[in-house]
């Protein structure tokens, strides 16, 4: 007699593959699309982010997101708006970590995590400081969360003055200072400029410690 052999069972939630379909589960569509279009992002950079292949991650119709997104430039909003939520998550706990006694230790702190981030996302760093892809005018969480953070500088940098560390005067010169620093080193990491003026692209995070500190040890009051 022939005995069957047992049919094997399918393990139901197995992990999809990079690009194929996932089966969309739970309720929040939204959240489920703009974590598709960050993906899509993080692999192809902005330009591939596209609504109908979001929606065919996320496992649903192509019109499915139109419910939640007028247009592309709307997830794009979405996307940066998310992107820059979690830049503000690492500016907080570098603050957490930073003397509260000591106002250029915070605001070096907030450089430091603006670096880092940049350096470990660079697409998310793309996504927020693009102006192709939103507009801070146009954005108004987005805009209020930079306000935010810009806040913080000023925060530091007023009681920096207070405590003596820094000088009136120099106030706005060290706040355009310190953005084009960080901004400058993180878009020449981006940019694959490091070889060049010699910098290891290992040593990068290192390199940008130094850096912050050299710039804190000049603005800061004898």
């Amino acid at each position: 007699m022939r005995v069957s052999k047992p049919r094997q069972k399918v393990r139901k939630g197995a992990p999809a593959g990079r690009g194929q379909r996932r089966a969309y589960h739970h309720g929040d569509l939204r959240r489920a699309l703009v974590d598709e279009a960050l993906r899509l992002a993080a692999e192809g950079g902005i330009e591939a982010v596209n609504i109908r292949e979001a929606a065919r991650r996320a496992g649903v119709s192509p019109g499915a997101p139109f419910r939640h997104f007028a247009d592309r430039g709307a997830l794009l909003a979405a996307v940066a708006a998310e992107a820059q939520r979690r830049f503000r998550a690492e500016i907080e706990i570098a603050l957490r970590e930073a003397p509260e006694d000591d106002p250029l230790a915070q605001f070096r702190a907030i450089g430091l995590a603006y670096l880092r981030w940049a350096m470990r996302n660079p697409t998310y760093f793309e996504v927020i400081s693009d102006g192709r892809v939103f507009s801070h005018e146009e954005s108004g969480a987005l805009s209020d969360d930079n306000k935010e953070i810009m806040a913080l500088v000023d925060r530091a940098l007023s009681e920096a003055v207070n405590k003596g560390q820094l000088s009136p005067e120099n106030v706005d010169k060290v706040r355009i200072a310190g953005r084009a620093l960080v901004y400058g080193f993180a878009r020449m990491a981006i940019d694959g400029h490091f070889a060049r003026w010699g910098v290891d692209a290992d040593r990068a995070e290192a390199t940008a410690v130094a850096m912050l500190d050299f710039f804190i040890a000049r603005v800061r009051t004898p």
